[in-house]
């Protein structure tokens, strides 16, 4: 659990004034000193992240946000960082005091509506002052969830901490309690699901990427096989198998060899449009893809990475999805490239936003950006179907989830309409 990534973790962000108590509720809960807590106000810089295992609800993520109040120097940019965290979190714990509730708890009280985020009251020092019955009255009308609580009293800390852990597991996101499948609904009990993975320089030494490693997981807790195999050995081992497997999944890159091979009774597809699925709107992705079909050059394109990588010579995002666009479009197209969490505001400039498959993202992080590309009106997909869409094979790839097939189909049959101004 310790080494659970951060985008498969539940991610429970910590609001509230300075000085109300945010750090201290967060050492409170994990029972060890993890944020630095102090009498002076906006000791909290910045976003602090704390992994942890909190059972029984497992591996979660907390953000230790600056204060909604904060006036200082830097006060800009802490809150700007602040403000971002209602993209990422799942649920919202804001921490109040006895007697006390102002306009920024309204703030967050708004923001968390808006965005359908969970969210609970922690109302913290209650050593120092008993909230009256009016007060408590009228904080559970403004949410449903109050729980008063001493980040001093470690005596009757259990008592505190399960009770708010039953609150989180009563109001954690449907997709982090069941998450949509990875590749097991594609599977059958004692099934086979070939994967193909490729070893060359961009394959970390001496283990598998986290794609692959969660797919083959994925495939064991559904009682299926996983038959690991390079592009190269993919035919002879098909061959040798005494039934076809349910499925061949691919790296993205290898789709157009991959689909060849692949007897055409047989679904195949690729990691990331697994994830794109798993994390995302796969839907969505496959109407966007269809986009690519009007592109003209000059056009800007986003390139949306999950996670900051060093970029090696023929990288994925940065060179061989740009050049594949150069080929298909037939001249040169702008692409500017976002990597972790630097995800641009300007998504109106763009024509066309293609995103990683999302592994390091949480679920909530990648429909909020899919979010984001629909109020900007820009067509957003996935690099999985982008590159099978360019080698002429997506339709293959989207084979096994037919709604995303009817999807696509239905979005090229519209922009093959003359006013769709599809290029000749």
């Amino acid at each position: 659990m310790d080494t659970t990534p951060k985008g498969n973790r539940l991610h429970i962000a910590l609001f509230g004034r300075t000085n109300v108590g945010k750090s201290s509720l967060l050492n409170f809960l994990v029972g060890q000193d993890i944020a630095i807590t102090s009498p002076i106000a906006g000791t909290t810089t910045d976003v602090v992240e704390k992994a942890v295992e909190l059972l029984p609800l497992g591996p979660v993520l907390f953000l230790d946000t600056a204060g909604l109040d904060d006036m200082s120097s830097l006060s800009d940019l802490r809150l700007n960082k602040t403000e971002k965290i209602y993209n990422r979190a799942d649920v919202i714990i804001l921490v109040s005091e006895p007697e006390i509730w102002t306009d920024y708890e309204e703030t967050v009280l708004a923001r968390a509506r808006k965005n359908s985020i969970p969210l609970l009251i922690v109302m913290n020092k209650i050593d120092l002052q008993d909230p009256s019955s009016d007060y408590m009255e009228r904080l559970k009308k403004t949410a449903e969830r109050v729980i008063p609580l001493s980040c001093l009293d470690w005596k009757n800390r259990d008592i505190y901490v399960e009770t708010l852990k039953r609150h989180l597991i009563e109001v954690a996101p449907d997709d982090f309690v069941q998450p949509p499948a990875l590749i097991g609904d594609l599977l059958s009990t004692g099934g086979i699901a070939v994967l193909v993975v490729p070893i060359d320089m961009q394959a970390p030494k001496g283990r598998l990427i986290l794609p692959q490693v969660q797919t083959i997981r994925d495939t064991l807790d559904n009682d299926a096989a996983a038959v690991i195999v390079k592009e190269r050995e993919l035919a002879p081992l098909l061959s040798s198998l005494n039934r076809p497997p349910n499925i061949v999944v691919c790296d993205s890159q290898a789709i157009l060899k991959v689909s060849a091979d692949t007897p055409k009774d047989v679904p195949c597809t690729t990691f990331s449009i697994l994830f794109a699925r798993q994390k995302g709107d796969l839907v969505t992705a496959a109407e966007g893809v269809t986009w690519i079909e009007t592109l003209k050059p000059g056009d800007r394109i986003l390139i949306a990475e999950a996670c900051s990588h060093h970029p090696l010579q023929d990288d994925i995002g940065r060179v061989k999805i740009p050049r594949w666009l150069r080929q298909y479009v037939g001249g040169d197209v702008e692409t500017t490239v976002s990597a972790g969490r630097d995800y641009p505001e300007n998504l109106k400039d763009y024509r066309l936003i293609i995103h990683c498959g999302a592994c390091m993202l949480t679920r909530r992080e990648m429909l909020n950006r899919i979010q984001q590309a629909r109020e900007a009106r820009v067509p957003i997909t996935n690099y999985g179907l982008a590159i099978s869409f360019l080698q002429g094979v997506v339709r293959r790839t989207l084979s096994p989830f037919p709604a995303a097939l009817m999807a696509f189909d239905r979005q090229m049959a519209t922009l093959k309409h003359p006013s769709a101004g599809l290029r000749k």
